[in-house]
């Protein structure tokens, strides 16, 4: 038995990315001792599902596949819930961890022989003014979702009580991938009914990454499902109304907008919720100040380990041979590569083929592949029948790069991929 092997595999987080690893391990190796430490309570569930909640009808439990204390038992590892991760000391090869217990708050330094950090990606927070800032609310984990769930049902109960038939007034902060889904999701809902805004300094609806007629189809097919769009404003303060509906609940918001590059005329929204949807960022602060590599996530190269033998990263916390890319495939990839490996395979390399992103958005079903960072040239609509588009990325050298798909043309995904190059060579 090595060093290594005779402490124990810790994984920080219980997250899509924590959780697969843990399962491709124990596949592999049944008897070395793993631990895990989560902030969370643990509860295993796929993050995809989050923003399809409300449209098929589910609450948090019905989303929770398993809490820890059976997940615990189904892969025979130790998990510690609500315990937080205060610093890794590469030294001594331990984390400082703290917790609270009977006697309050706790500390303890765990020993590791190898180390997986899973930490996910944080819930970019713009700064907002206001005295219900603070209320605006996120949905990036399942505690988030129930809080958001839990919300939405206290103000659905008070406008039935209220003898109302007035839908649920939400606000979305942001019109990428997150936004238009959660914007997809809620008007689907069959019960209760909602009113959506949604808020953005862009123009259209994924500009950053889709070409301006699939963006534009789909925006046209979020505005037919009651999806009123705000652009070029962002919300500037969120005050709690000066008279409340006594059908609210208690939440009720004036979301004042500006304009993006003049003071504008502010523009208010009334709200029963607001949600944050304004990006993610790779979680990385533990990492760094450990005195690991940092970039855009905590670099590992295409074995997943950093700089420092024996820890490594996964999932949307790592930036992988210079690739970030905070998707379920290439993270369920990785999983399964760092399992082989740390149970004694033979090692082995991520080689990241093209993997295209398929959005949430039933209203006008969109997937892209979207071309490699560094890469230019341009896109071509070389197929348009309403919602139905096809564009196409060609580089400089007119080689195929990226696609995007819309409507019926989706069904395409396949015979593109396969014209595309992988990422790594």
């Amino acid at each position: 038995m090595s060093t290594h092997d005779a402490k124990p595999l810790v994984v920080v987080g219980s997250g899509l990315a924590g959780y697969t690893f843990v399962r491709e391990f124990r596949k592999l190796n049944a008897t070395r001792k793993l631990i895990m430490i989560t902030a969370d309570d643990g509860h295993s569930y796929s993050k995809p599902l989050l923003s399809t909640g409300f449209s098929k009808g589910k609450d948090a439990d019905q989303l929770s596949m398993a809490d820890a204390g059976k997940m615990a038992a189904q892969l025979d590892i130790e998990i510690r819930t609500h315990t937080w991760v205060s610093r890794i000391d590469l030294e001594t090869r331990s984390l400082a961890l703290s917790f609270s217990d009977d006697a309050g708050q706790a500390t303890e330094l765990l020993a590791f022989g190898e180390l997986v950090l899973a930490l996910g990606a944080d819930v970019v927070r713009p700064e907002l003014a206001g005295s219900a800032a603070s209320e605006v609310l996120s949905v990036n984990s399942l505690a988030d979702y129930r809080r958001f769930r839990e919300q939405i049902d206290r103000v659905g109960q008070h406008i039935r009580a209220a003898g109302s038939d007035r839908s649920i007034r939400v606000v979305i902060m942001g019109s990428g991938l997150i936004g238009c889904e959660f914007a997809n999701d809620l008007l689907a809902s069959s019960e209760p009914a909602f009113s959506v805004d949604v808020v953005s300094p862009d123009e259209r609806p994924l500009q950053r990454v889709l070409p301006e007629q699939i963006s534009r189809a789909l925006e046209h097919a979020l505005q037919e499902a009651g999806t009123s769009f705000h652009w070029r404003r962002t919300v500037r303060s969120v005050e709690h109304a000066t008279t409340e509906a006594p059908d609210c609940g208690g939440f009720s918001y004036s979301v004042v907008l500006g304009g993006v590059e003049t003071e504008g005329e502010p523009q208010t929204l009334q709200a029963d919720v607001v949600l944050g949807a304004t990006g993610l960022r790779p979680h990385t602060a533990l990492a760094s100040a450990a005195g690991l590599d940092v970039k855009r996530g905590i670099v590992v190269d295409r074995q997943l380990q950093t700089p420092v033998s024996g820890i490594y990263a996964l999932g949307d916390c790592a930036e992988v041979d210079g690739h970030l890319l905070l998707y379920v495939q290439p993270l369920m990839q990785c999983a399964r590569l760092l399992a082989a490996n740390l149970a004694g395979g033979k090692a082995a390399e991520v080689s990241y083929q093209a993997m295209p992103v398929i959005v949430k958005t039933p209203a006008c079903p969109v997937v892209l592949a979207t071309p490699p960072e560094g890469v230019t040239g341009n896109w071509t609509v070389t197929e348009a029948d309403s919602a139905d588009v096809k564009a196409l990325f060609h580089d400089d050298e007119n080689r195929l790069r990226g696609f995007a798909l819309s409507g019926r043309l989706v069904i395409e995904k396949q015979t593109l991929l396969r014209e595309l190059p992988p990422l790594h060579a």
